[in-house]
C-alpha cells in the first residue's frame, strides 16, 4: 500500500467561473456551429439571458424527441396493425402498442400478481418499470377499438417517456458544471431519438443520469437512492457501484461508498418487496426470464450460432458470457488501480455498461440509450461520438431491414443473414472503438477533454481531487503522456503546464 496525491495543485473550483466553450475546443463543433452563426466569439455575453445553455439543450432534445416520434408515423397508423413487415421496411416498430394487449393492460390485468394468458405467464420486466405502465395504462381511455387504444397507450408513454428524456438531457449538463453544452450531444444523438419510445429504458436511464448528477453534488445517500430506483427499473445501473467500489477504494471514501451502497439497497428493497413478498412467481418472472432466454438479436453470440452446425445450449451461452463480463470487470478495476491517475467516475461507468453490452447474449437496439448519457460524460468529443453512433445508426436500420427479410416470406424483402451479420459487427466496434478512446484517455490524461480543460473529475463528487490511498503498479509512477502529442501537459487536476514532458 502506498499513498499518492491525485490533485497535487490548484484545487478544481477556481476553474468553475470559466466555462468550456466546445466551439473553440473542439474541431467538429466548430465546423458545425457554421449553421447558426459561427463559433462563440470572445465578446459574447453569457450569463445574461433567459436562454442558458441548459434551457437550449432541454428544448432541443424535445424538439429531436418530436422528430422521433414523426419517425413512427407510418407504423402509428397501421405499421403496427396491419401487415407483418411494414412496421420493419419503415423502421418504425415499437414494443409498447404490442405490449399494451400482449400484457394484459388492455383487460385491466395487475402486473405480477394476474396470470397472462399464452406463453408468457407474467410481466417481463422490473418492478418498477411495471409500475411506469400500469401508471400509462391508467391514463389511456379504455373506450374505442383495440387500436384506438395501442395507439392512445403509445402516445400516453411517448410524453412520459419525452420527460424522461428532458431529465437527461438536464442532468448530463449540469453533472460537468464548466461543461454544460456537452449535453447537446445527447440532445443531437441519432440513435437516442430512433430508439427512445421502443421500450420503457429511458425511466431508468433518467433515473441513473439523476444518480450521476447527484453523485457530482457530493451527494452520496442521493445518489445511492436513485440508483437503487434505476436498478429497479433496469437490471444495468447496478454495475455502476462496481467501478464507485473500486475509485473509492482507492481514494480511501468507505463512508461515501457506504452511504451509496445502502441507499441503492434500501430504495431497490422498498421498490420490490412488496411484489417479491405477496406475487413472488410475478415477480421473478424477469430473472427467470433473463436466464432462459436463448442467443437473441445483436450480439456477436448470434453471429456463432447462426454459423454453427452445432450452436451452444442456452446455459452454455450463459457460463461464457458471465466469464467474459466478470474478465472485463477484473481489467476495469485492475486499470482503475494502476492507471497513473485514478480514473473520472464517468469513464469506469461507460467501460462497466459498455462491457456488459459487448458480451451479453442479447442485444435490443434501444439499448444504445444506456450508454449515451455514460458515453457524454466519459468522453465529450464530437468526432468520436458521432462514428459510434453513426455505428449504432447502421445497427438500427440493420435489424429492421433483417427482420423485414424474414417476415417477408419468398419475397426476401430487406436484409439476409449475412447482411445483418455486418450490422452487429459494425455496432460491435463503433462501441469496443469509444471504448478504446475511454481507455487510451485513463492511460494519457492529457488525452481527455475533461482534464485538459483543467478539471480533475467533475463528475467524481467527493472523488473530485482526492489524494490516493491505495494504488497499484504504474500508479506508483508519474504520469505517462503521449509520445507525439502536441499541446499542454495536464498535472493532477491543476492548470496546463507551459512546457512539454518527455517520456
Amino acid at each position: 500500500m502506498c499513498r499518492m496525491p491525485s490533485a497535487e495543485s490548484t484545487p478544481t473550483s477556481v476553474h468553475e467561473s470559466e466555462p468550456v466553450r466546445p466551439t473553440k475546443d473542439d474541431e467538429v463543433s466548430r465546423n458545425g456551429s457554421e449553421f447558426i452563426g459561427g463559433p462563440l466569439g470572445r465578446r459574447a455575453l453569457l450569463g445574461t439571458s433567459w436562454w442558458t445553455p441548459v434551457r437550449v439543450i432541454a428544448l432541443v432534445a424535445i424538439g429531436v424527441f418530436a422528430l422521433g416520434l414523426v419517425q413512427k408515423a407510418p407504423c402509428y397508423n397501421g405499421g403496427w396493425f396491419f401487415g407483418a413487415s411494414t412496421q420493419y421496411t419503415h423502421a418504425c416498430y415499437s414494443d409498447i402498442p404490442h405490449l399494451y394487449q400482449g400484457r394484459g393492460f388492455a383487460d385491466g390485468l395487475v402486473p405480477y400478481f394476474d396470470k397472462l394468458p399464452g406463453d408468457m405467464q407474467y410481466l417481463e420486466y422490473p418492478v418498477l418499470t411495471g409500475v411506469f405502465m400500469e401508471v400509462a395504462a391508467w391514463l389511456t381511455p379504455g373506450s374505442g377499438t383495440i387500436q384506438h387504444q395501442e395507439q392512445w397507450y403509445w402516445m400516453v408513454n411517448a410524453g412520459m417517456l419525452m420527460v424522461c428524456a428532458a431529465v437527461i438531457v438536464v442532468c448530463v449538463s449540469r453533472t460537468h458544471a464548466r461543461r454544460p453544452w456537452d449535453g447537446l450531444l445527447v440532445a443531437l444523438a441519432p440513435a437516442f431519438a430512433l430508439t427512445a419510445t421502443i421500450n420503457w429504458d429511458l425511466l431508468a436511464v433518467a433515473l441513473t443520469a439523476s444518480a450521476m448528477l447527484m453523485w457530482a453534488r457530493g451527494r452520496s445517500l442521493a445518489f445511492g437512492v436513485l440508483l437503487g430506483l434505476a436498478t429497479a427499473a433496469k437490471l444495468y445501473p447496478v454495475f455502476l457501484l462496481g467501478p464507485l467500489f473500486v475509485l473509492c477504494w482507492r481514494a480511501g471514501k468507505w463512508r461515501d461508498f457506504g452511504k451509496a451502497l445502502g441507499g441503492a439497497a434500501v430504495s431497490w428493497l422498498v421498490v420490490n418487496l412488496p411484489v417479491m413478498f405477496f406475487a413472488f412467481d410475478g415477480w421473478s418472472k424477469f430473472y427467470t426470464f433473463s436466464q432462459e432466454r436463448g442467443v437473441d438479436f445483436g450480439s456477436f453470440w448470434l453471429i456463432l450460432a447462426q454459423n454453427s452446425s452445432d450452436p451452444w445450449s442456452t446455459d452454455t451461452v450463459n457460463t461464457f458470457a458471465t466469464l467474459l463480463v466478470l474478465l472485463c470487470c477484473a481489467g476495469i478495476a485492475a486499470l482503475a488501480l494502476a492507471a497513473p491517475r485514478r480514473p473520472r467516475f464517468a469513464q469506469l461507468a461507460f467501460l462497466i455498461v459498455a462491457a456488459f453490452i459487448l458480451t451479453n447474449k442479447v442485444y435490443s437496439p434501444q439499448y444504445v440509450l444506456w450508454m449515451v448519457p455514460l458515453a457524454v460524460l466519459a468522453r465529450p468529443k464530437w468526432r468520436d461520438f458521432l462514428i459510434w453512433q453513426a455505428c449504432e445508426v447502421a445497427y438500427f436500420l440493420g435489424i429492421w431491414m433483417y427482420l423485414a427479410y424474414t417476415t417477408s416470406g419468398n419475397a426476401h424483402k430487406g436484409l439476409p443473414t449475412d447482411g445483418y451479420h455486418w450490422a452487429i459487427g459494425l455496432h460491435l466496434l463503433g462501441t469496443a472503438y469509444l471504448c478504446a478512446m475511454v481507455v487510451r484517455d485513463i492511460l494519457m490524461p492529457e488525452r481527455d477533454v475533461v482534464r485538459r480543460a483543467g478539471d480533475d473529475d467533475p463528475s467524481g463528487g467527493v472523488l473530485d481531487g482526492a489524494e490516493d490511498v491505495f494504488v497499484l503498479g504504474p500508479a506508483a509512477r508519474p504520469p505517462r503522456h503521449a509520445a507525439h502529442f502536441e499541446g499542454p501537459q495536464v498535472e493532477w487536476g491543476g492548470a496546463p503546464e507551459p512546457t512539454d514532458r518527455s517520456l
